[in-house]
């Protein structure tokens, strides 16, 4: 029998819930380019539930003590799940509340065999070591793919538009119409591009479209002439070439050992004066302190995303009192919506894994001693 140790973020501070805002979410069936949504052979929760908080469990307890298996749910990233690694077969954890499996924890637990992201998103498993010690690790890929660039369209206008310190201004009773709009544009004529153009970026691209803006990416795999013709899309070699001729840039792009530290001071300066950057990638992709300089000097008109390093973010991380800033705790990826088909995608990768079938090739990052699936797609590692 296998023990299976799933991170998961704490309820909310209220409680479980016991009704929510809707009574039901939409069905999806599957995806742009004919991928089909999660399919396990059942499922034990009800869609639009809150799955991703400790209670919500991802709906894995009932059908995985029916067989015999072992399941703790833990918030504690720290000494709970140290303790509890030492004996696990399976690791599952979400990129919003990450369990961070380093070389050193990776070595510590002899009978580790499968790392399960929540979502999409593995860089919180080391893949060189997960790679080394015959690990596989896999993703629940698309899964909230739509609900991250949903959130990316949404602070793109947030901050063009000015809307958060307006939307404060009425929270404290104030009607000052000057200073709402002092900081405000319109999005229509202006330059927007993407570092990568995967399902999320490619996404993005498709939801900007008409809002009659001039497209641009970067990526290591070109996409189609028939995509770029419907887009009206500019490719660019690299996110140096792009990001100077952008009025927005948005990073959509995983991280790994060529995106990391991506946006510090050399490229940040060579961006228009006043341009907003938006990352619900990952937050090493650009420099903490150097984006904290850019907004303070103007050079950046403002800056959003849900990543931080670490996460949580410490109270007093520089992101939380920038100037111009969007941020949100991350969670552009958990909506409900989202974590009905992340979680019945765990689901599905268990129940492969247990009876010793294959995975499906588009949830593999790492298997058989090397990168796979999707993750040969979107990854590198350092040797």
């Amino acid at each position: 029998m296998a023990k299976i140790v799933c991170v998961l973020y704490d309820d909310p501070v209220a409680g479980y819930p016991t009704s929510y805002a809707r009574d039901d979410i939409p069905a999806i069936a599957g995806y742009p380019g004919g991928q089909t949504a999660p399919s396990p052979k059942a499922i034990d929760f009800t869609p639009g539930a809150l799955l991703g908080s400790v209670s919500g469990e991802l709906g894995l307890r009932r059908f995985l003590e029916d067989q015999g298996h072992t399941l703790v749910v833990t918030s504690d990233k720290e000494s709970v799940l140290d303790r509890e690694l030492t004996d696990a077969d399976v690791v599952i954890s979400q990129p919003f509340w990450p369990a961070y499996l380093t070389a050193e924890r990776i070595a510590k637990a002899p009978n580790l065999k499968l790392a399960i992201t929540a979502g999409i998103g593995s860089d919180h498993v080391d893949l060189d070591a997960a790679i080394e010690h015959g690990m596989t690790v896999a993703e629940v890929t698309y899964s909230n793919s739509i609900s991250v660039a949903e959130h990316v369209v949404m602070m793109i206008l947030g901050l063009v538009r000015n809307y958060l310190p307006a939307y404060q201004t009425v929270w404290d009773g104030g009607w000052n119409i000057a200073d709402c709009v002092a900081r405000s544009y319109d999005l229509e004529g202006m330059h927007v591009g993407t570092v990568a153009a995967g399902r999320i970026g490619t996404a993005v691209l498709r939801r900007l479209a008409p809002f009659d803006v001039k497209l641009h990416y970067t990526d290591r795999h070109r996409l189609p002439e028939s995509v770029e013709r419907e887009l009206g899309l500019t490719f660019h070699q690299s996110a140096a070439d792009m990001v100077p001729q952008c009025d927005v840039v948005t990073i959509n792009a995983p991280l790994h050992p060529e995106t990391e530290a991506l946006f510090g001071d050399k490229l940040l300066a060579t961006m228009k004066r006043g341009t907003y950057l938006i990352n619900t990638a990952r937050a090493k992709i650009a420099d903490r302190d150097a984006i904290v300089r850019a907004l303070e000097s103007g050079q950046l008109a403002g800056y959003a995303g849900d990543v931080w390093f670490p996460q949580p973010a410490p109270a007093d991380h520089p992101w939380r009192t920038m100037p111009h800033h969007g941020m949100t705790p991350h969670i552009s990826g958990s909506s409900l919506s989202a974590q009905t088909r992340y979680a019945a995608g765990t689901r599905e990768i268990l129940e492969s894994w247990l009876a010793g079938t294959p995975i499906r090739d588009e949830y593999l990052i790492v298997d058989g001693g090397r990168l796979a699936g999707a993750g040969a797609h979107s990854y590198s590692t350092r040797v």
